[in-house]
């Protein structure tokens, strides 16, 4: 059987840069070497590009890229006719053809549509989402709008540029209540987000979004819990179990994320069956209105009332075999190396 050649990006000029790395280190250790010539592509801080030939373990400590050996300079050539990547050696330049492309890369630069688009340019199949869903999604405040249009209840929300009048913030604080939210538009992994109690700590949290995009969100703070669901495919849809985020205090930040210090995550969520059901359906309406396709993770607010309002969508979820997302579609049936396999294929098959 002949092997397909799959391209994995890892690292990338993001804060979330060490989250990627698990990922991609989780992908890398279970595509099957059987079916797919894995190319592992990492990208440094400073953004630097290398195809990658160390040990997979050396992600784990971010030390992949101290040995130069294991590196040589790469780059995804644009041109449809080459198809593929680049690798810059000593000796001279030659070319990797792909079949696809799976980007593990989290937050800028890397799952808002900025490498997918270089992908799109290449003619090389994207196993995720594309540039527009990705560009979408990573923007909190149109990601709403489109969410809104489908008919799905969203927070009540003011957006604020670099160069607005910041009063506007307290008077919209003011009129909407406290607790709320402040986040940056566009960040993911909940970096610069700061649930505010009160007008008094209303400017650092808005000063601290900032540092993180050029435009910040204001909120309302949704009084319920956060269910998600994960979803696999474009023209067919394949929905996991939903899973439900018990949190004993605070909110769901980057610690409790990736630690779980103080929080813990149901799947199946402990819901009702026709709960359950709506979640699914609510889940697949915002995957749709947004135009993602290959996978992605929905998030909602489920109230008391029994009400479901979006939150966000994640283009390139969290990715180890202990995160959301494969916990969800284990649940539903599907090993770590199906959910790979079922994703790449489906890329290369549209």
């Amino acid at each position: 059987m002949k092997k397909h050649t799959v391209a994995v990006f890892f690292g990338g000029r993001s804060p979330e840069y060490t989250v990627s790395l698990q990922s991609a280190y989780s992908v890398l250790t279970n595509l099957s070497p059987q079916q797919y010539q894995v190319v592992p592509v990492g990208i440094t801080r400073r953004g630097q590009w290398f195809l990658y030939n160390g040990p997979f373990d050396w992600l784990l400590d971010d030390s992949w890229h101290s040995d130069t050996a294991s590196l040589t300079p790469a780059m995804i050539s644009p041109d449809p006719e080459v198809h593929g990547l680049l690798v810059l050696s000593p000796e001279g330049t030659r070319t990797i053809p792909l079949d696809c492309a799976l980007p593990v890369l989290h937050g800028k630069n890397g799952e808002d549509g900025t490498v997918q688009g270089l992908l799109e340019l290449a003619d090389i199949p994207i196993a995720g989402c594309g540039t527009l869903a990705s560009a979408l999604c990573m923007d909190k405040d149109r990601a709403h709008k489109l969410a809104a249009m489908a008919g799905v209840l969203v927070p009540r929300s003011l957006v604020l540029s670099a160069w607005d009048d910041r009063t506007r913030a307290a008077a919209w604080a003011d009129k909407a209540g406290f607790p709320l939210f402040v986040k940056p538009v566009k960040a993911g992994s909940s970096y610069g987000i700061t649930k505010v109690s009160d007008p008094q700590g209303l400017p650092d949290a808005i000063a601290h979004a900032f540092a993180y995009d050029d435009q910040v969100v204001l909120e309302e703070a949704i009084d319920g819990f956060e269910v998600g669901c994960a979803v696999m495919g474009t023209q067919e849809l394949i929905v996991g179990e939903i899973d439900e985020i018990e949190l004993s205090s605070g909110f769901f930040d980057f610690t409790e994320k990736y630690t779980l210090k103080t929080s813990a995550i149901h799947v199946p969520a402990r819901v009702d069956e026709g709960t359950a059901r709506t979640v699914k359906e609510t889940a697949q309406t915002i995957y749709r209105a947004l135009g993602c396709a290959g996978f992605a993770r929905v998030d909602l607010f489920l109230t008391r009332e029994g009400e479901l309002y979006f939150n966000e969508v994640n283009t390139i979820p969290g990715f180890t075999e202990h995160s959301r997302f494969p916990g969800m579609m284990k649940a539903a049936g599907y090993t770590f190396p199906q959910i790979l396999d079922t994703i790449i294929r489906q890329a290369m098959d549209q």
